[in-house]
């Protein structure tokens, strides 16, 4: 079955452009040269976006070939599918990635075992539940990352299928 999402590289030192490409190349098994532009949210930085379509899980092998690098902004999107929910990664230098199953409608679907550990942490005093909850939404991610979005408007995308 297949699917397709979103790579958005948010912003990345031009050293490191070319060993993203590689890394994403790897994943969908053909050559890929991303159109880089300058991100203006991070000057000195450079942003590209990719549309693709591959196997479910491609969204989780480009997240795992990415998230090594401190000084790199992503996310990865893909569509829920007939066998899949859809899935978002997120990934910023200081937080790290993010992971989140969405549904049809792009919804965030928190896990039970993930609600009753952040009730569990919130009822011990380890931790406030509106934090807890914020974190499972991705909240945190999502406010870092945003500049970053807003300065991509317009920017090409172009569409890259996995090699089967």
């Amino acid at each position: 079955m297949t699917t397709r999402g979103v790579l958005y590289v948010h912003s990345a030192p031009r050293a490191l452009c070319p060993h993203i490409e590689w890394a994403v190349a790897g994943v969908l098994g053909t050559r890929v040269g991303l159109d880089w532009t300058r991100q203006p949210a991070s000057p000195g930085t450079w942003r590209a976006e990719l549309s693709w379509q591959g196997a479910v899980g491609t969204a989780s092998q480009f997240a795992s070939a990415l998230r090594g690098w401190q000084l790199l902004r992503f996310e990865v999107t893909s569509e829920p599918c007939a066998t899949a929910e859809g899935e978002r990664y997120s990934c910023t230098p200081g937080l790290g990635i993010y992971h989140a199953v969405t549904g049809m409608h792009g919804d965030i679907m928190i896990p039970e075992d993930r609600l009753r550990a952040a009730t569990a942490r919130a009822a011990l005093g380890e931790s406030d539940l509106e934090v807890e909850i914020t974190r499972l939404l991705g909240k945190p991610w999502d406010d870092e990352l945003e500049p970053f979005r807003h300065a991509g408007e317009g920017a090409p995308v172009r569409w890259l299928h996995q090699v089967v």
